[in-house]
């Protein structure tokens, strides 16, 4: 054996780790166990410090290079030697003589998390030791395993401790994370450069999309399908289990989806039925039986292969009613055990228990080549800008029902028409080419319930026929944007009727 590898191999019987975090969450306790296993420890600066104050042995990269932190630590790892040992092929005999000649010695494992710059963007964030690191970690994959997250710790601990050694495999995969956290780190770096930051819409945006789940298939069976996260935001997907039932499909996500988000906007226990993203029910009450009760009752026809969601922990009660009707997926904070064991009957059903949603600030939907993006619609019941424009005033039942019924207008496909009577939807009309339309199915599928309703409208009504049609089946309160050339025209119609009409100054169309 040559004298260059004979020194590199008895250099490698002690493997080496590099540890530079920001985010020093778990950093301890890894180094403890890598310690534990024989691993040399190689740190800077600060984890350094907490690795040493913890009486773990660990090796200052001062130390190694010969160079203190300079430029107000602008330059700490930015050396031959650190980059050299993240970057030798070991299987390259020239690389091997360069690493004995100038006394290197190759790092195994790099530990390294950014600086936080999305949190407070400035240069001062800009990282540039941590990226290079980890990309010079993640090229040399082949020699190096690269860990870029503290999520990340547990489970390579366990194969250093099961082996020794991480697999090529194992570190082909930490490579590829490492990759796509220095694309979303320096696209974030990139458009805050290129955007004003008190822009709503930015100038540029570099979407990093990280594959969540492979769903059953896509719109259709013939159609793959999988559930993307934009890197760096959270979403209640995030921390949802699914606590029986088949695998998730497309369809069931974007209703889901849906589902969820519409009944938070409601404080007191409330129901949610879905079907093809549009609410077919709705109920607020004073429990979730009762409101689950009201909800399905809506339109029992168009429930069948639904989506449930409830903001209240789901109870045996509404397991026992729900299991009757075939569901797709049902969703709650949380679900009494009990109501487990009926609903987990159901083999086909997806049960999903959930956190609050998290309500993103943009809203993308994809056309041929690019995206439409615009700031989420965020729909209010704050009655501080609404005017009452009728003689009639509302009555303070008719007003909480006009609550009610314009959030539920809000999630439904336009042109929509929504009926609300004594806080349970009675009827709803969606995805109408009039309004007029809407009305009409919202009133039919209401039928008797219709008496007495509040109807809440997406947009104005551009011509009298549309209250008028409401008049005749009995709603008595009508809500609406407002904003016409002929509101004067549905005003009277209003006052002729004796119904109550109200402007809410805001439309609410969905496509």
């Amino acid at each position: 054996m040559k004298n260059a590898e004979l020194l590199l191999c008895q250099t490698l019987r002690v493997p080496s780790a590099l540890l530079s975090v920001f985010d020093k969450t778990g950093i301890v306790d890894f180094a403890r166990a890598l310690h534990q296993l024989g691993w040399d420890l190689l740190s800077s600066g600060g984890t350094a410090k907490v690795i040493e104050d913890a009486g773990i042995p660990v090796t200052d990269v001062a130390t190694v290079t010969g160079y203190p932190a300079i430029l107000g630590h602008r330059v700490v790892t930015l050396h031959p030697t650190i980059h050299g040992g993240l970057l030798a092929d070991l299987d390259d005999e020239s690389h091997q003589h360069d690493l004995t000649q100038h006394g290197i010695k190759p790092i195994a494992l790099a530990v390294i998390n950014l600086y936080p710059f999305a949190s407070n963007p400035g240069i001062d964030l800009i990282d540039v030791g941590g990226p290079a690191m980890v990309r010079a970690a993640a090229k040399n994959h082949k020699h190096v395993g690269v860990v870029t997250n503290p999520t990340q710790y547990e489970e390579v601990l366990a194969e250093l401790q099961r082996g020794g050694a991480l697999s090529a495999d194992t570190r082909r995969t930490l490579a590829a994370r490492a990759f796509a956290h220095t694309a979303h780190y320096d696209a974030q770096v990139a458009d805050w450069f290129a955007n004003d930051g008190d822009e709503v819409l930015p100038k540029q945006s570099r979407l990093v999309l990280e594959r969540r789940e492979v769903l059953r298939y896509g719109e259709n069976p013939h159609q793959l399908g999988s559930r993307y996260s934009i890197a760096g935001q959270s979403s209640w997907w995030d921390t949802a289990q699914q606590l029986g039932g088949k695998e998730m499909s497309y369809l069931n996500v974007f209703d889901a989806d849906a589902a969820w988000l519409l009944v938070h906007r409601f404080d007191h226990p409330a129901a949610v039925v879905i079907k093809h993203a549009n609410p077919c029910g709705l109920a607020v009450a004073e429990t979730i039986d009762e409101a689950y009760r009201r909800a399905h009752e809506c339109d029992p026809l168009s429930a069948f292969g639904g989506i449930v969601a409830v903001n209240r922990p789901l109870n045996k009660a509404v397991a026992v009613a729900l299991a009757e009707v075939f569901t797709e997926v049902v969703i709650a904070p949380s679900f009494d055990s009990d109501a487990l064991v009926v609903l987990q009957t159901k083999k086909n059903l997806r049960i999903l228990q959930a956190g609050l949603p998290q309500q993103s600030h943009l809203h993308y939907r994809s056309i041929d080549g690019g995206l439409l993006v615009q700031s989420a619609d965020q729909p209010t019941d704050d009655t501080g800008g609404w005017q009452v424009v009728s003689m009639l005033q509302p009555s303070p039942a008719q007003l909480a029902d006009a609550r009610i019924a314009w959030l539920t207008c809000a999630a439904v496909s336009s042109n929509a028409i929504v009926l609300v009577n004594n806080g349970q939807a009675v009827g709803i009309g969606a995805g109408q080419q009039n309004r007029v339309d809407a009305g009409r199915i919202a009133c039919q599928r209401a039928g008797e319930r219709a008496l007495g309703a509040v109807a809440a409208s997406d947009a104005f009504f551009p011509f009298r026929d549309g209250p008028d049609a409401l008049a005749a089946a009995g709603v008595r309160v009508i809500v609406q944007p407002g904003g016409s050339q002929r509101d004067a025209e549905t005003i009277a119609a209003a006052n002729e009727h004796g119904m109550v009409m109200i402007f809410t100054g805001r439309r609410h169309f969905r496509h």
